[in-house]
């Protein structure tokens, strides 16, 4: 009579059952940890198996999301142009929202960064240059002339009339730069 080694057959489908379940309730953790958290369920299984089962199911861990490096300005240098008092330098941006009818509508906000002043918010369908334009000749008579306009580089902002109008009145512009739009009130 010969010895043979005579395998415990434990269901795999209820194996399979708790590795999809453990790896759904931790999403992060990849067969390995899951290979660790099984004998605690009750299960002796060997970590070959586990990985066999994680494949033909098709589980994989999530994408790691890349770091975000920081930007840093043409001199290498991190530094920002921070304004030292009032009508130094004033941030214009748009916000894009809908109504509940789905139909879209823009909002130019302007804001003075050192008092954080909100000095105008527009509403509109559609706004062009022209329009920014005539929200900010009032906010120029009533607050005076900042020294800076910080926005992005919207068409709005980078259009011709804007930009002879700023040389025109004497206001700098400053872009934010690319994937930081938190520079912008």
């Amino acid at each position: 009579m010969t010895m043979t080694y005579q395998s415990k057959d434990q269901n795999e489908d209820a194996i399979r059952h708790d590795i999809i379940r453990l790896a759904k309730m931790y999403g992060r953790c990849g067969y390995c940890k899951i290979a660790q958290l099984l004998p605690i369920s009750g299960w002796k299984v060997n970590h070959k198996k586990i990985d066999r089962i994680w494949v033909e199911e098709g589980l994989q861990l999530p994408e790691r999301h890349k770091r975000k490096r920081r930007l840093y300005h043409k001199d290498s240098s991190i530094i920002r142009m921070r304004p030292n008092g009032p009508n130094h330098v004033w941030a214009v941006d748009f916000v894009h929202d809908k109504f509940s009818n789905n139909r879209p509508y823009k909002m130019l906000t302007l804001v003075d960064e050192f008092t954080r002043q909100a000095l105008a918010v527009h509403v509109a369908h559609k706004m062009s240059a022209a329009d920014v334009l005539e929200v900010l000749y009032p906010l120029l008579i009533t607050h005076g002339r900042p020294h800076f306009i910080r926005s992005d580089k919207g068409p709005e902002f980078t259009a011709e009339v804007f930009q002879k109008w700023l040389a025109k009145v004497g206001i700098k512009p400053i872009r934010s730069y690319p994937g930081s739009p938190w520079e912008n009130g």
